[in-house]
């Protein structure tokens, strides 16, 4: 896809405008100058035109001999480097875009950018930002005409004729053939994930039909000579035509036509065969076993009875990882490491890397998209308001990537902050590993003990694998893909409710529920609710009596039996029957209703008996129990200290023994 980049000064609106074109607010703005240091790429799309990447970059200081000047503070020491990288897209790109300022005017810094521009030879266009009112273009374009570029005033802030400079923008792409364009066309028009869906369909019909073909003389032949097979074996003499009317007489004449030759049937692709198999469902599966002899199914070596996991195939698309990490743990180094050049800004000063830039890499045939994002560090120590920025489209990017990689300094250890940020990527179930970079810093003696401590101190997300690598020897590198690809795998996963239960049946009669209130819990059934994260419930009679030690033992078996090592994973508890559950957890319910008024009751005849005592304090307690008849708790509070704990406890929980000899001596009474 063709590219045009925006190349100026610091603070003309650079990033405002990439953002305007992209429809998204990927780059951080601010007021401040030389907040973007590494270029970010985006997609330009509308219905009208072909799509087209657009490349921000940061603000270029040049003086007069083509050389890097001092920029502002939020660029120096980097000008060089951003230069660089304005370099690297200039060379990639069909088109450049001059963006400058219309409230400051003509700079000479303006001036030096657009003659070093010139001596590249490629289509530039001259846009004049902030200009808010197009009243007063002719008054702010009037001096940019000197350069002798073609000019065009828009307001990325306010959106004026941003949809003008995407036509432009078009208009100084290359020529593409016609079947190019057709395809780029249809791409736009229709829906992605509609076309894909229809692709995937028609492939997958195109590989049925071929299938078919091929098979359909095996299995005519095959059907008929098991089913010879079987009435010779119980001696039924079959005369004339079998159930599918196959004559018998045919296949006796020459048994040579009952033979397969292979060679004869064309063979599809290992590729075809394997997504054809992926399509076969369990009533499928059910019809071929009927069709073997039982004797011939004890001798396979697959079990039957093995719940058959169900994968369904990945969505179609690059696999997207976000390096998330503290400032200065080697993000960028390691990416940097995978793409085999420098395409983020790497230094020693912590807070390098701002903006969270999508970097896509090929990686043994296999397309993958890095995300690297900024240090995160505490909240207490952020008090400028673009590290906060920087920090919130951190942690964003990890909700919206596929797999998360944890980078750790492992010269420091694990620190709190790491902790914190390990306790939200598992609170959120968020799939991702943890990579201990710099590992050539640490003496070979020192690194089992380092990983030792590393599980022991991640004993609360034991699934979650710990990598070690480095970035400047690329040590441990080639590992880490294969295990997202895996994590990804298996976030996946579907297995069917009989499955789940008859897997599950061994793990509940090993180990069961622990007794809790002189109740053991009773589970159900089982079943997943959904994938992406693998998502199971089960359903108890009541759920509060199963503890969390017993729910990590469920989630241990469940990751056991279906081979789900290091995708994250949700176990929910879920009460049936509530009816006795309810009774059992002390909760009114409607056939509690008349154990409760008999309480009641009991407790309006102790206090009866006490008034009726002789005292000389009771014409005080007549008035206190008539205040607390009007507060509608009368007769509570004229117990005894020793009734008033055995009547509390009869009404929190009338199935307890207190309410049972309450209800018992009530019923002598009533006799």
């Amino acid at each position: 896809m063709y590219k045009v980049v925006l190349l100026g000064r610091p603070n003309v609106g650079k990033s405002t405008l990439f953002n305007r074109l992209i429809r998204s607010n990927r780059a951080i703005t601010h007021d401040r100058a030389g907040i973007t240091r590494d270029r970010m790429e985006g997609t330009v799309r509308n219905r009208f035109h072909r799509p087209f990447m657009i490349v921000d970059t940061g603000g270029i200081t040049l003086d007069n001999h083509a050389a890097v000047a001092e920029g502002p503070a939020g660029l120096r020491g980097f000008e060089a480097e951003i230069l660089r990288q304005a370099e690297e897209a200039l060379a990639e790109a069909c088109g450049v875009c001059l963006v400058v300022d219309a409230r400051d005017g003509l700079t000479p810094f303006d001036e030096h950018l657009a003659s070093y521009l010139r001596r590249l030879g490629k289509p530039l266009l001259l846009v004049v930002n902030k200009v808010d009112g197009m009243e007063r273009e002719d008054i702010l374009c009037a001096e940019f005409h000197i350069l002798g570029f073609p000019m065009v005033a828009v307001s990325g802030e306010h959106g004026n004729q941003i949809r003008y400079l995407e036509s432009l923008m078009v208009d100084m792409l290359p020529e593409i053939p016609d079947d190019d364009e057709e395809e780029i066309m249809s791409v736009i028009l229709d829906d992605s994930e509609d076309s894909e869906i229809n692709a995937k369909r028609n492939k997958k019909a195109k590989i049925r039909v071929k299938k078919a073909k091929a098979d359909k003389y095996e299995l005519l032949q095959a059907d008929a000579y098991i089913q010879e097979g079987l009435a010779a074996k119980n001696n039924i003499d079959n005369d004339g035509l079998d159930e599918d009317g196959l004559d018998e007489a045919d296949f006796d004449a020459d048994s040579e036509d009952c033979l397969v030759d292979f060679d004869e049937i064309p063979a599809a692709d290992a590729e075809e065969l394997a997504l054809a198999d992926s399509e076969l469902g369990e009533d499928e599966f059910e019809a071929g076993r009927e069709l073997l002899d039982i004797d011939f199914v004890e001798d396979l070596s697959v079990d039957i009875e093995t719940p058959i996991i169900e994968k369904p195939k990945k969505k179609k698309g690059p696999l997207k990882i976000c390096l998330l990490g503290r400032p200065n743990a080697g993000k960028s180094s390691i990416l940097n490491a995978f793409v085999g050049k420098e395409r983020m800004i790497v230094s020693e000063l912590a807070g390098t890397t701002r903006d969270s830039v999508d970097v896509p890499l090929l990686w043994q045939g296999s397309t993958y998209i890095f995300v690297d994002t900024a240090g995160v560090r505490r909240r207490t120590k952020i008090s400028d308001t673009v590290e906060r920025f920087s920090v919130n489209s951190s942690l964003k990017s990890t909700s919206k990537a596929d797999v998360t990689f944890l980078v750790i300094d492992a010269l420091q250890g694990l620190t709190a902050q790491d902790k914190r940020l390990i306790e939200l990527l598992d609170e959120r179930k968020t799939p991702f590993l943890i990579i201990l970079n710099k590992m050539d810093l640490v003496p070979p003696a020192a690194r089992k003990t380092l990983q030792k401590q590393f599980s022991d101190s991640l004993a609360f997300c034991q699934h979650v694998p710990v990598m070690q690598t480095s970035a400047v020897n690329r040590y441990g590198l080639k590992m880490l893909l294969p295990k997202a690809e895996q994590i990804k795998a298996e976030c996946y996963v579907r297995v069917g409710t009989g499955q789940l239960n008859r897997a599950m049946e061994s793990v509940l009669t090993k180990h069961q529920p622990p007794v809790v209130r002189r109740v053991r819990p009773k589970f159900y059934y089982l079943t997943q609710a959904e994938s992406e994260p693998p998502t199971f419930v089960f359903f108890v009679n009541d759920a509060e009596r199963v503890g969390d030690s017993y729910v990590r033992y469920l989630e241990k078996s469940l990751r056991r039996l279906f081979a789900i090592e290091h995708a994250p994973m949700r176990v929910h508890l879920r009460s049936s029957h509530t009816k006795n559950s309810d009774r059992r957890s002390g909760k009114k319910t409607k056939t509690d209703a008349p154990a409760q008024s008999e309480v009641s009751q009991y407790i309006d005849q102790k206090s009866k008996k006490n008034d009726a005592k002789p005292n000389g304090k009771q014409d005080a307690k007549q008035d206190d129990k008539a205040k607390m008849e009007k507060k509608g708790n009368a007769g509570k509070a004229k117990a005894n200290p020793r009734e008033r704990t055995t009547l509390k406890a009869a009404l929190r929980n009338p199935s307890s023994m207190q309410s049972r000899s309450l209800k018992k001596s009530l019923r002598k009474k009533n006799k």
